[in-house]
C-alpha cells in the first residue's frame, strides 16, 4: 500500500536578493531554492550574515527578490500589496513570527483586542463569533482570559511569544516563517514553545520554516535543515542525517562550534578560519537535496 505525498505548500526556486552597499554589490542571497510539504517543518540555519533572515522577509513580502520564484500553494503571491485584497490574501498565504514579540505587538491594545482586531479584518464581522474564536485561538496557545485582558508589558516574555503565535494563526495562513522565535527565551520556556509549535503542527497541517542560528532548536522541531552561508545554500538534508553526518565543511564548524565537555574556544576558531575559506570555494555536495 503506498502512501500519498503530502501536498506542497511552499515552493522557492532560484531565489536571489543584492543590495548596494556603498557602490558596492552585495549578494544577501544567491540561487536558493526548496520546498516545503503540508505539516513539513524546514530549518534555515546559519551564522549572521549568511541570507536566512533576507530570506524569511522576502517569504513574507517585506523583500522583493531581483530574481526567482515564489509559490505558496501552487500561486504567487501578490506582487502588489497596495489594496486591501492583495494585502489580505498575502496574509492568509504567510505569517511571521518575529524574535522580539514586545516590538511586533501593539503596547497600547491589550492582547485579546489585537487578534479580534485581525479576525475583523479578515472578515468576521460578528462580535460573538470573534470573541469565542479569540478564546480559542489563546487556549490553543496556553493563554487565558486574564492574559488577554492584559497589555503586552504585563505579560512574560514566553507568553507574548504565544500570543504572537496565537495572532499569525487567527488568519489561518498555509505557512509559518518564524524567524529566531525563541532565541530571547529562556531555555525552559524555549521548550514550551517548540512543544506548542510542534503540536499546532500536527493538529493544523500548516507549514513551519523555522530560521535559527541554533541547531538543538531545529533538531527539536524540523524534519530537514538547509545550512546557509554568505547567501548560498551548502547543505540540505533530514535534519536527522544532517546533523549526524555533515558532508560540507561549513556544517560540520556549526556542529562543532555547539560548546560541550571538552569543547575548546581556541581550536573552534582556528578550525572556523579553515573551514570559512572551504565554505566560500566549494559547492555543495552532490545529491544534495
Amino acid at each position: 500500500m503506498t502512501t500519498e505525498p503530502a501536498p506542497e505548500l511552499l515552493r522557492v526556486t532560484g531565489l536571489r536578493k543584492t543590495y548596494r552597499t556603498g557602490g558596492t554589490e552585495v549578494v544577501a542571497v544567491d540561487g536558493l531554492s526548496f520546498c516545503l510539504p503540508a505539516g513539513g517543518a524546514l530549518g534555515i540555519v546559519g551564522e549572521s550574515g549568511s541570507g536566512k533572515t533576507t530570506t524569511a522577509r522576502m517569504l513574507i513580502g517585506l523583500e522583493r527578490p531581483d530574481a526567482g520564484e515564489i509559490l505558496v500553494q501552487g500561486r504567487p503571491p501578490a506582487a502588489s500589496v497596495r489594496g486591501k485584497a492583495a494585502r489580505l490574501a498575502r496574509a492568509k498565504a504567510v505569517q511571521i513570527v518575529f524574535q522580539d514579540p514586545y516590538l511586533s505587538l501593539d503596547a497600547r491594545i491589550p492582547i485579546g483586542a489585537t487578534i479580534d482586531g485581525v479576525l475583523r479584518l479578515h472578515g468576521l464581522r460578528d462580535r460573538q463569533a470573534r470573541a469565542d474564536r479569540v478564546r480559542e485561538l489563546l487556549a490553543q496557545v496556553g493563554l487565558g482570559d486574564r492574559e488577554a485582558a492584559a497589555l503586552p508589558r504585563r505579560l512574560s516574555g514566553g507568553q507574548r511569544q504565544r500570543a504572537a503565535i496565537a495572532r499569525a494563526l487567527a488568519v489561518e495562513p498555509a505557512v509559518l516563517v518564524l524567524d529566531e522565535a525563541v532565541s530571547a527565551l529562556d531555555v525552559s520556556v524555549q521548550a514550551q514553545v517548540l512543544n506548542l509549535l510542534a503540536d499546532i503542527r500536527r493538529d493544523t497541517g500548516i507549514g513551519l520554516v523555522f530560521v535559527s542560528h541554533d541547531l538543538a532548536v531545529v533538531r527539536y522541531v524540523c524534519d530537514e535543515a538547509l545550512v546557509m552561508y554568505r547567501g548560498r545554500t551548502v547543505e540540505h538534508r533530514p535534519v536527522a542525517d544532517l546533523l549526524t553526518s555533515p558532508r560540507h565543511p561549513y556544517t560540520r564548524l556549526l556542529l562543532a562550534s555547539v560548546p560541550r565537555p571538552g569543547w575548546d574556544p581556541d581550536s573552534i576558531s582556528r578550525r572556523r578560519r579553515d573551514a570559512l575559506v572551504t565554505a566560500a570555494a566549494t559547492p555543495p555536495p552532490a545529491g544534495d537535496r
